[in-house]
């Protein structure tokens, strides 16, 4: 028996996720700070497709979270087939204005805890059948990110560490993907401050398609979801950056 872990699995793209896995007999290890909504999605996932889920109530925010969770894995001599980083969050708002404290809490959850989890659990990984690892970044990391600073260049961070050891650990048959998704409805937009930017106005994916599409191209380095989202990344490529930071501010405001 193996599992795949799915951090940031409460809700949005995270819990389609675990469905999605579910559905194909995957047993699963769920991490989110909310126990209650983890448990639930958990009994039902359990009651629906007949697998195995454990969850782990961790603030992975926290400094420590990541060798907690690690520290359970170990413990319960858990075999760990998948690794979905997804979980990390973001805020809308002037570098200098936002609280400096929610800011580096930001680039723990989402760079930090993810290089250290994956770190901790590679050796885990190489011992399993086909695994694989998905780091959730954005289509973010491909330009600055004027009124969301801090978020772009954790995704930035993301996307790049992610393409570097998608050739490191390829050829010990783990694969690796950055997921690069655009504006996706889940309670990620709310928490961020940006359902009523310039971006979601635009239109939104749903976290299921979003899903789906990684899970289908989990062996693929890059996974840019939806055809309007790989048009807007070509563009970013070959317009002056002064021109795509320009944008991406206007996108935010």
């Amino acid at each position: 028996m193996s599992y795949t872990v799915i951090t940031g699995a409460s809700a949005g793209i995270g819990s389609e996720f675990a469905t999605q896995l579910a559905q194909t007999g995957q047993d699963l290890i769920l991490v989110a700070r909310r126990k209650g909504k983890l448990e639930a999605l958990a009994e039902t996932l359990q009651l629906e497709h007949g697998i195995d889920v454990k969850c782990f109530a961790i603030d992975l925010a926290e400094p420590a979270g990541s060798e907690i969770l690690a520290t359970e894995i170990s413990i319960n001599n858990l075999a760990i087939n998948g690794l979905i980083n997804n979980a990390g969050f973001g805020d809308r708002g002037n570098f200098a204005d936002l609280p400096l404290q929610r800011q580096m809490q930001m680039i723990q959850l989402n760079v930090s805890t993810l290089v250290e989890l994956t770190h901790r659990l590679v050796p885990n990984m190489r011992q399993q059948d086909k695994p694989f690892i998905i780091n959730v970044a954005s289509t973010a990391a491909f330009q600055a990110g004027p009124n969301m600073a801090i978020y772009y260049a954790t995704k930035a961070f993301v996307l790049s560490f992610s393409e570097a050891i998608h050739e490191e650990l390829r050829h010990q048959g783990i694969a690796v993907s950055a997921l690069c998704p655009g504006p996706t409805l889940s309670e990620f937009a709310a928490e961020a401050n940006i359902t009523d930017s310039n971006l979601f106005k635009a239109g939104a994916m749903t976290s299921a398609e979003v899903a789906k599409q990684a899970l289908a191209n989990r062996h693929s380095a890059i996974v840019i979801t939806g055809m309007k989202n790989q048009v807007g990344v070509l563009l970013g490529k070959v317009s002056p950056r002064f021109m795509t930071r320009k944008i991406a501010g206007w996108l935010q405001a």
